[in-house]
């Protein structure tokens, strides 16, 4: 019979790239002290990714040898699997935007849930705690704006929405719209201004 490190293996490959590996899903394989140290295990051996405590993916097989899951999958899964919105941080919402040409040094993602310090493989990935209006419209163009302003400051805003507003759709303004009562103050009133006279 295989051993439980050659069966969470077995587990794991049949798994889509990014799927989150936990004990609590391999406990059909083995107890739970005998799991976990078999994850440790793993992790310790580079045949599975730990990233972050108690969450391990597999690594993926290229003919250029072993990678870590794409970042944008393995991050929709473990939105799914905590139910925390996660989505780029302000820096690189502005850069996208063309608002800013700096580029962040580090990977921070902005979340609804705790702050944590994700690991693939060499590359960390910090998850901040942000507030509920930084994470509006999470997968949509308003929310990229929002998050880009956030960042940029009230400094900024007029600026940065005088350069910003000629590109969005209807429904992205719509999308602003909707989401200006949960802004500040210093963000939604210019908006305002510039939505009345759009």
């Amino acid at each position: 019979m295989n051993s439980l490190p050659g069966r969470i293996i077995e587990y794991a490959e049949a798994k889509p790239e990014a799927t989150p590996i936990r004990a609590d899903d391999l406990l059909h394989l083995g107890d739970r002290a005998a799991v976990v140290r078999a994850l440790s295990r793993l992790a310790r051996s580079e045949r599975l990714l730990r990233i972050c405590r108690g969450v391990y993916m597999r690594p993926i097989q290229t003919k250029f040898g072993l990678r870590a899951p794409r970042l944008e999958k393995a991050l929709a899964s473990l939105s799914a699997l905590w139910g925390d919105v996660i989505v780029p941080n302000g820096g690189g919402a502005a850069n996208w935007l063309g608002l800013t040409t700096q580029n962040t040094v580090r990977s921070v993602y902005l979340t609804s849930g705790p702050g944590r310090l994700l690991h693939f493989g060499a590359h960390a990935v910090e998850l901040r705690h942000a507030p509920a209006w930084q994470l509006t419209a999470p997968h949509r163009t308003a929310g990229v704006v929002i998050r880009a302003l956030a960042w940029l400051g009230p400094n900024e805003v007029e600026k940065s929405l005088d350069a910003v507003m000629p590109q969005l759709t209807g429904e992205d303004l719509s999308d602003l719209a909707a989401a200006r009562a949960a802004m500040p103050a210093w963000m939604a009133e210019p908006l305002g201004r510039r939505l009345a006279h759009g």
